[in-house]
């Protein structure tokens, strides 16, 4: 039994912001008339001055494993997402080998089982990722996928995506897009533009990722099936979205913290560490994220969690892999840039981070009253601190939010009742 007693509670389902104890008994919250008179045998943690919140559910991260395991296994990113508050995290199948057959998944099931967080992966679109032949959904899902994706590798050819999304609408699931034309991307390390411009490299043009959005959204519409588009970092793509819901369409959308964080600046101060896809675009765009994320054009926040070797990200900007690590900063960025900002309520946050990512990828709707799973971040929303990537439980560095000042610190995460990761 544990017994949370004084916490700041934000639970967006209710839409309840108030102080009020949590006490949990066999892994689910009961009633407040469930405390004991006496608390002999209950473990109490005082969070006066601590936030609550159901657990995070960060719905695009990369856990490397198999294949990549000198970058991040399930072991270590389960660890991570933990300490980032995360009580879910569902993982990309770029792995290797690739998670396009029953037998990845079941061994990403099964090597997940002790973690202190649950791993929920993602299947393959198409057999190797190569964007050709479809992978056996239906089987993928009965060994444990729970949604669809090529994320890092789109899905060019049009004809195969819009029949994925026809099978994926006929067995229940849903595709995550990774938006961006690959003729119009070209690998290119950084933002068409000033920054571009003055690094003397080629540019990331937008176009790549606003032409795949609007072209699978208007495959979405067509077929009737649902059409995630991923790390939304282009201003004109809010904008597709935004007026495809306004339609109907079954589109949700996410992105990361470092599209309404950073810009295309920061690759000139920080080089590699900088380098993500899509790439950090301008202050224009930054804002119009910020935007969709008020408005709710955009419905989730995740990390794309994407760890690298240090001696991958030490290479030359335009050869070093795409990526940076996000599970054990992402709330902190985004309370730094839109909770203290005021651009964002604590409910708004809980609600982008746990409620709709679980309703997208079809969990139990996550709460805080009586009879829910006891799965819970607790949060000091005002402590500041510096990222010191050497502390993190990742086997990753390379964020590009090292040695900065946030605002804002995870200090308890709870997963069914047990404490899996505790900062004091």
């Amino acid at each position: 039994m544990l017994l949370i007693r004084g916490a700041r509670v934000v639970d967006p389902l209710t839409n309840i912001d108030a102080t009020r104890d949590i006490f949990i008994r066999d892994g689910v919250i009961s009633a407040p008339s469930g405390v004991p008179a006496r608390l002999k045998g209950v473990r109490v943690v005082e969070a006066d001055g601590l936030a609550a919140a159901p657990g995070l559910v960060d719905m695009h991260v990369h856990l490397r494993d198999p294949g990549f395991t000198y970058k991040e296994d399930i072991r270590t990113g389960a660890a991570a997402a933990a300490a980032g508050g995360c009580t879910a995290a569902a993982c990309m199948p770029n792995t290797l080998p690739v998670a396009d057959n029953p037998e990845t998944i079941r061994y990403i099931v099964e090597k997940s089982r002790s973690a202190p967080v649950a791993v929920l992966p993602y299947a393959a679109v198409t057999v190797g990722q190569r964007g050709a032949e479809l992978t056996d959904f239906e089987a993928l899902r009965r060994a444990g996928a729970v949604a669809l994706s090529d994320d890092g590798m789109p899905v060019m050819d049009a004809s195969v995506m819009r029949s994925a999304l026809v099978a994926a609408r006929e067995c229940g699931m849903f595709i995550s897009s990774h938006c961006e034309d690959a003729n119009l991307a070209r690998d290119c390390a950084v933002n068409e533009g000033r920054v571009s411009e003055a690094l003397g490299l080629p540019g990331r043009p937008s176009s790549a990722e606003e032409i795949m959005a609007a072209r699978d959204i208007l495959l979405s519409a067509e077929t009737g099936a649902r059409v995630h588009i991923a790390h939304v970092s282009s201003g004109r793509t809010v904008e597709i979205i935004r007026r495809a819901k306004a339609d109907g369409v079954r589109v949700t959308a996410e992105t990361c913290p470092q599209y309404f964080s950073l810009t295309e600046d920061e690759v000139a101060a920080r080089g590699a560490l900088a380098r993500v896809n899509p790439p950090l675009r301008t202050r224009r765009d930054v804002d119009a994220v910020i935007a969709g994320l008020r408005d709710g054009a955009l419905d989730a926040i995740a990390t794309d969690h994407a760890p690298h070797s240090a001696g991958e990200k030490a290479r030359p900007l335009a050869d070093a892999p795409s990526g940076m690590i996000g599970l054990e900063t992402s709330l902190a960025v985004s309370l730094t840039s839109l909770y203290h900002t005021g651009l964002l309520t604590l409910l708004d946050i809980a609600r982008l981070m746990s409620l709709e990512p679980a309703r997208i990828l079809g969990l139990p709707e996550r709460g805080l009253s009586a009879g829910a799973p006891a799965d819970i971040v607790l949060f000091d929303a005002d402590e500041r601190w510096t990222v010191d990537p050497e502390r993190f439980f990742s086997k990753a560095r390379n964020t590009p939010f090292a040695g900065r000042e946030l605002r804002g610190r995870v200090k308890y995460t709870i997963r069914g009742g047990e404490i899996v990761y505790a900062s004091v």
